[in-house]
């Protein structure tokens, strides 16, 4: 991107060599009215002769809604909020996988499924509709660390069926998230990965 600064190099390198060309042909002539009092360097253009001065820089930065600091405490905000969900989602869904693992009967995979579904919903239906979409989004990472690697959208579809994964995804879309997030504790998410750590010593999670 291109700044005010990028602009005003040339300008002033154009007007700096203008200024010298001048002042030297000044000096060569070396005439000067009778009542001149403060010498000055001037340029001729279009006929008129027009006192050059040279600027002081510019420098112009960009400014960021959110400084370092201020990113890390609203991230480090999010996680003590959100792990906790997480979390728990973790433990339900690696029980349920169990579960259907071992007992691959449809009926009894829905009817379980359904009771954990409602459990969750009961449990934390109030305090998740009151998550920002900056926290959604990071809750939506932890949960893929809590399962190991599996966003949301495939838990959804393994759970639900592919419509509702998709319903879901669509929604997530319209509010500039995202459930097939990954978690990339090594990478991106460091920083995340790195809170995570400090809320598990100091909760007692495990893991």
């Amino acid at each position: 991107m291109r700044t005010l600064f990028n602009y005003i190099i040339p300008v002033v390198s154009l007007s700096f060599a203008l200024i010298l060309g001048s002042y030297n042909h000044a000096s060569a002539q070396n005439k000067y009215g009778p009542n001149d009092t403060i010498r000055t360097i001037a340029v001729v253009y279009q006929g008129d002769t027009i006192e050059a001065k040279i600027l002081t820089g510019v420098y112009v930065w960009g400014k960021s809604k959110y400084t370092a600091k201020q990113r890390w405490t609203r991230l480090r905000n999010a996680v003590y909020v959100t792990y906790p969900y997480a979390k728990r989602a973790g433990i339900v869904f690696n029980d349920i996988k169990r579960h259907i693992q071992a007992n691959p009967g449809k009926q009894y995979v829905s009817r379980y499924i359904n009771s954990k579904e409602k459990a969750l919903k009961k449990e934390f239906t109030d305090p998740l509709t009151n998550l920002s979409v900056y926290q959604g989004k990071v809750l939506m990472k932890l949960i893929n660390r809590e399962t190991g690697g599996t966003n949301c959208y495939d838990i959804l579809k393994e759970l639900k069926g592919g419509f509702s994964a998709r319903f879901w995804q669509t929604v997530a879309y319209i509010f500039g998230s995202d459930l097939k997030q990954p978690y990339d504790a090594k990478g991106q998410d460091a920083e995340m990965e790195s809170i995570v750590r400090e809320v598990q010593r100091m909760y007692g999670y495990s893991g």
